[in-house]
């Protein structure tokens, strides 16, 4: 008796766990900076900037990941241990320029809206509604997926309206 092979459905790669189920939809992230180095109003001032020096493969994966559109929370880690902005990520992938090692990756991102009140660290651990965020799971990792409904309620919190999805997020630096 012949066997005959059955052919295996093609793997789909996995989505993001932040993209809502229409792949057209944004994601959502939240991207750490230690404010020494590189904080919010210096994003702010310089208007747009390349997200570098990534050496966690998670991390990069998250990266990776990342489509124009996105949005991101910018949190100040180290100092102040607070989510103090929304960023929008406005170049996807490519090589990280700091590095001659072709596994790393930056992306592009510009600020759109800074939070009226920061949301703090302890507000989020605090809060059983955030219990699964991956600021408080993966709390070591500098780029973690953030879901849409976790997104929606931080920005809540942060008495901070979520801008509707834009052509450029640059033009609206300027505006503020």
């Amino acid at each position: 008796m012949s066997r005959r092979r059955i052919p295996r459905p093609k793997q789909t790669p996995r989505a993001s766990p932040s993209r809502e189920e229409n792949s057209l939809a944004r994601a959502y992230w939240l991207m750490k900076s230690e404010p020494f180095k590189y904080a919010w109003d210096e994003l702010v001032k310089d208007g747009k900037t390349y997200w570098d020096g990534i050496r966690n493969y998670e991390a990069r994966n998250n990266l990776a990941a990342m489509k124009k559109g996105d949005l991101a929370f910018y949190y100040h880690s180290n100092e102040g241990k607070e989510i103090v902005g929304i960023a929008e990520v406005v170049g996807e992938a490519y090589p990280d320029p700091t590095t001659e090692d072709p596994r790393w990756v930056v992306v592009d991102i510009a600020p759109v809206v800074p939070f009226t009140i920061p949301v703090t660290l302890t507000q989020v651990k605090e809060d059983p509604n955030l219990a699964e965020m991956g600021l408080v799971r993966r709390g070591r990792l500098s780029v973690v997926p953030v879901t849409a409904e976790e997104f929606r309620y931080v920005a809540k919190l942060g008495k901070t309206k979520i801008p509707a999805a834009s052509k450029s997020a640059a033009k609206k630096v300027g505006s503020e």
